[in-house]
């Protein structure tokens, strides 16, 4: 799964990447939770016809998915992930993975590798990020939510994927990534059908991340400056492969982060 992850990007190396037109100033978030607000790009602007501008748009949206027909969130599963091989079928997210497919921006991502159960140990936090640095494009879908009230709310969730050879030892899944030259196909949901989409949703190449094993400090949202990213300094074993686990309940939204809502 995808439980945290950054982006410290400049809004223009965002635009420049993805090809926007304009985008908001924002901040570095290094420490980005569940519930959160997420960047994320969508190629739905309607131009008319002739209009040789841009069709994608960045905005923020809710990381935490709510299909639209949920009649009270406080009583649904906070979906933070939508596995890729069952999205196209799943009730949840068949709708958004045809008509709503999205690119979330991030500079890494954070997994934990946790320890064989009852060996009491604690789990081991990395920062994986692309090797040659700079923007990386999760894949995504996204969920406009309207309560009973008709207020509106945009939500989101980061597809996954089985490991690569790198992320394996540290855990069974990790983001969908969207290469630059697949953003147009990715984002196309007029012509391109999941079933056209399938072959972008394989694991990472495996030269693509690096993992560096992080302090606890991640572990808290309240910590969210360049310090949960500073590689930890104590003795270490590389760990094994990582076992199934039950899904850990989503961390609360930090107060002295970016708030949306």
């Amino acid at each position: 799964m995808c439980g945290r992850f950054s982006l410290t990007a400049t809004p223009e190396e965002v635009q420049e990447l993805f090809g926007l037109e304009e985008i908001e100033d924002f901040p570095p978030r290094y420490n980005i939770a569940p519930t959160q607000p997420i960047l994320i790009i969508a190629g739905d602007r309607r131009r008319a016809e002739g209009d040789n501008r841009t069709d994608r748009r960045a905005l923020l949206a809710r990381w935490g998915f709510l299909p639209g027909w949920v009649k009270d969130p406080a009583d649904f599963p906070l979906l933070i992930n939508a596995r890729s091989e069952t999205a196209a079928e799943k009730v949840s997210f068949r709708a958004a993975m045809r008509h709503r497919r999205v690119l979330i921006a991030a500079s890494g991502f954070y997994e934990w590798h946790r320890p064989p159960k009852g060996s009491n140990e604690k789990s081991t936090p990395y920062w994986i990020k692309p090797k040659q640095g700079g923007i990386v494009a999760f894949g995504g879908l996204l969920e406009t939510y309207m309560s009973a009230d008709g207020a509106e709310m945009d939500t989101a969730a980061v597809l996954t994927t089985g490991p690569n050879q790198m992320i394996a030892p540290i855990h069974n899944r990790m983001p969908v990534v969207i290469r630059p030259e697949d953003f147009t196909r990715w984002l196309d949901c007029l012509n391109q059908e999941p079933r056209h989409v399938n072959d972008l949703m394989a694991p990472a190449p495996n030269d693509y991340f690096e993992a560096i094993r992080v302090s606890d400090l991640v572990n808290k949202v309240a910590n969210s400056g360049p310090e949960v990213q500073m590689p930890a300094t104590d003795k270490f074993e590389q760990p094994e492969p990582a076992q199934p686990v039950r899904k850990a309940k989503a961390p609360p939204p930090a107060s002295d982060q970016l708030k949306l809502f």
